[in-house]
């Protein structure tokens, strides 16, 4: 019976010291820790959701085992300007997971959902393969409240949008979104929007902005910018930063400048951006937004001169705005009415429609792709050394500005599949435009930073395991203007919330990510 008893304690023994002291360990990776320092060689033990310890973990035992020798150990990206609109049809969110991130931020340009907290608790029964939080949208407020008219508010209207930020703050808001270019936030004077953002401010959150304009008006967009952070007391992200049309190419000097005279005054204005020459919005943006307040484009078109003052207003944007002065680069994306036109531009349309590809006549084609339905377009109307200048900068981070997407659904701009190892690959190791810890940290330390992610966008033991590993040498995107459905090369493992999503440059169909809200950082 001591026999027994002696050789069954043996045997726990062993049992214990033979079982797994991690759930995951990743072994011998290159540690990039998202703060922007040099990199170290080691290892990471997660337990649970949780980096549990940093160091020399070779001899320890983990159910699962990663071994990363030859890859970067990153924080998972953080994506800080992301349409989930999808995310229901898309819960796995394969076009961003396989970009590496493991936090999008929903809701810009003036457009989050409402209800907002009953919106999250609906997106919280989803499967998710990532992380989500959300921004509330003033474009989304001002029209549930006024509509598309072309006015301010009255003291009972501006009292209601007030509630409305409030509400949303406190159901998990990370902050408000205002897409001034677009209807009906272009409408607001500035008063009301600092007003908005005063209640945002309150509740510890965030202005972005897709500024007033992005061309001609660029400048004064980004005083005006600055003007609601100092008056309204909150931090400003300048979202998807960039100097649009011929006549601005050059400007990214003087509005980053402005930035940092702002910072220095201490004002905390901060800028995302993509990293790509072209842009992504809807046609409408061509056309005057008079023009379309009230939701009677239609109605305007039918008066001659109505008809001609809109025709001229369009063919001014073609020539100094969007239209990058050529119809070649106004590129379809999304045609829903017209589906053989998707990846065309508007010259070619001129000319299948047996027009002379001028101005005139693709103005004409704008009033009439508006009347059937609009289009999503692409526009090739930015300078690279922009994009260089204003991506190099000390405050800027990156932002997708895609839209979730999957192969064989319209034409999308590439940076649905793209972004996070274009900057990588192309910008810090082909270009060498900054080492690759400070690429790192513009998507990891200094994104969590900005929205306060306090347990993410670092890796350290305590941290949430959000992770991502890739190759430096192969990392790159593979998406393009011609053929966009295409997923990157060279992210090799995603971890959200300590299980992977993605192992061996492949999808698991596992689905761990969550709904975070600000109120309820963890």
């Amino acid at each position: 019976m001591k026999n027994l008893l002696a050789f069954l304690l043996v045997m726990i023994l062993f049992s214990c010291s033979d079982s797994p002291e991690f759930d995951l360990i990743i072994l011998n990776g290159t540690i990039y820790d998202g703060t922007g320092t040099e990199p170290t060689q080691g290892d990471i033990g997660v337990t649970g959701d949780r980096i549990v310890e940093i160091g020399n973990l070779s001899k320890r035992k983990a159910t699962i085992t990663i071994d990363a020798t030859g890859l970067a150990v990153s924080p998972g990206f953080i994506d800080m300007h992301t349409h989930l609109e999808p995310i229901m049809q898309l819960p796995q969110a394969e076009s961003l997971v396989r970009q590496g991130v493991t936090f999008a931020l929903g809701g810009p340009d003036g457009g989050g959902p409402w209800p907002f907290g009953s919106y999250l608790d609906s997106l919280s029964e989803f499967p998710l393969g990532l992380n989500v939080g959300y921004l509330v949208g003033h474009n989304t407020i001002r029209e549930e409240v006024m509509g598309m008219e072309d006015r301010i508010p009255n003291p009972e209207e501006l009292s209601k949008m007030e509630s409305m930020v409030e509400i949303a703050m406190g159901e998990g808001a990370f902050g408000i979104s205002t897409g001034l270019k677009y209807l009906p936030g272009t409408f607001s004077e500035v008063d009301e929007v600092i007003a908005l953002s005063k209640k945002a401010s309150e509740q510890g959150g965030i202005y972005t902005s897709h500024l007033r304009e992005e061309g001609l008006g660029l400048l004064e967009a980004v005083r005006e910018a600055i003007s609601i952070s100092r008056e309204a007391n909150i931090p400003v992200i300048l979202t998807h930063h960039k100097a649009i049309g011929v006549k601005m190419w050059g400007a990214s000097g003087k509005t980053l400048a402005v930035v940092d005279s702002a910072r220095n005054i201490g004002l905390d204005i901060r800028i995302d951006q993509y990293p790509y020459a072209a842009s992504h919005t809807g046609l409408s943006v061509l056309i005057p937004s008079w023009a379309l307040e009230g939701n009677q484009f239609k109605e305007r078109t039918e008066d001659p001169e109505l008809r001609k003052k809109i025709k001229e207003g369009i063919e001014f944007n073609i020539l100094n705005d969007r239209g990058g002065s050529d119809l070649r680069r106004i590129q379809f994306s999304r045609v829903s009415w017209k589906k053989d036109l998707e990846g065309k531009t508007l010259h070619d349309w001129a000319v299948e429609s047996g027009l002379e590809p001028t101005v005139s006549n693709g103005a004409e084609l704008v009033i009439e792709a508006q009347l059937r339905g609009g289009t999503g377009t692409i526009y090739h109307a930015m300078d690279e050394q922009d994009v260089e200048n204003i991506m190099k900068h000390p405050m800027t981070m990156i932002g997708s500005d895609g839209r979730l997407s999957q192969p064989g659904e319209g034409h999308p701009h590439p940076r649905a599949y793209g972004t996070f190892p274009r900057v990588l690959g192309l910008y810090s190791r082909d270009k060498g435009l900054f080492p690759l810890q400070t690429a790192i940290y513009k998507m990891t330390g200094l994104s969590a930073q900005s929205l306060g992610l306090k347990n993410r966008g670092i890796l350290k033991p305590g941290n949430i395991a959000d992770i991502t590993i890739f190759n430096p040498e192969t990392v790159i995107d593979q998406s393009t203007y011609i053929e966009p459905h295409q997923y990157p090369k060279g992210i090799e493992y995603v971890i959200v919330n300590g299980i992977p999503v993605v192992e061996n440059a492949a999808m698991t169909g596992k689905t761990p990510g969550r709904v975070i809200r600000k109120t309820e950082i963890y």
